[in-house]
C-alpha cells in the first residue's frame, strides 16, 4: 500500500490561505491520523505539492498561491513525516537515496501531478500496489492524481472523509464516476482497520 497524498498546503487548507477551500482545515484530523498510521505501519508516503513561480501561467486562470518559498507553499504539519525528500518538476536524476524516504513530496506547477518530469519515474516498481488517495481539491487536483492512477492500471482507494470540494455537486459527480473507472471509496476509519 502507498499513500498518496494530494496538496495539503497551507493556501488550500487554512483560511488564512492564498486558496483557501472551505471546509478543509475540518479535515486536518483525518489527515494526522493518515500520516501516524503510515509512519507506524511504514506506509511510504507520495505527496503531490504546487511549487509556483512569482510569474506562473496558472495564475492567468488562478489567482497566486503555493509561490515557491512562501509560507503558504507548505505542507500542513500534520501531514509530513520525519526526514522527507523534496523532488522537483526537474527532468534531471532523481535525488539520490529518494526511494529509502519514507515521504517523497513531489512539486508541480500544474493541476496534475502527472505533468512533472518525475511522477512516472517515481512510479516504477510500484504499479502492482493499492494507492490511498486524499487531500484537496476534490474537482481539481485529487482527479487528476485519480485519474493518472488509474491509467497506469492501479487499484486505488479514495478516501471520502480525508477529501474536500469547492462545489458539492461537483463533488458527487467527480467521485461517481472515479468509482464507475474503478476507483473504490472509503474511510479513513477503513484504512486505519486495515
Amino acid at each position: 500500500m502507498i499513500f498518496f497524498d494530494v496538496d495539503t498546503q497551507i493556501d488550500f487548507m487554512l483560511p488564512v490561505g492564498a486558496l483557501y477551500v472551505p471546509g478543509a482545515e475540518k479535515m486536518i484530523p483525518a489527515l494526522a491520523r493518515l500520516t501516524e498510521f503510515a509512519r507506524a505501519q511504514r506506509i511510504p508516503i507520495i505527496s503531490d505539492t504546487d511549487a509556483h513561480s512569482a510569474q506562473d501561467p496558472e495564475f492567468r486562470d488562478w489567482p497566486p498561491h503555493c509561490v515557491a518559498g512562501t509560507l503558504g507553499q507548505n505542507k500542513v504539519p500534520e501531514t509530513l513525516l520525519a526526514n522527507p525528500r523534496v523532488i522537483p518538476n526537474d527532468p534531471g536524476p532523481l535525488p539520490e537515496g529518494w526511494r529509502q524516504a519514507p515521504q517523497v513530496i513531489v512539486q508541480k506547477q500544474t493541476l496534475d501531478a502527472f505533468e512533472t518530469h518525475t511522477m512516472d519515474r517515481l512510479l516504477e516498481g510500484r504499479l502492482g500496489e493499492r494507492f490511498v488517495v486524499y487531500g484537496v481539491v476534490t474537482e481539481y487536483c485529487v482527479l487528476c492524481a485519480a485519474r493518472g492512477l488509474l491509467r497506469k492500471g492501479v487499484k486505488i482507494d479514495i478516501v471520502t472523509d480525508a477529501i474536500r470540494e469547492l462545489d458539492p455537486e461537483r463533488g458527487r459527480q467527480v467521485l461517481a464516476d472515479l468509482e464507475r473507472a474503478g476507483a473504490r471509496l472509503t474511510t479513513v476509519a477503513e484504512v486505519l482497520g486495515r
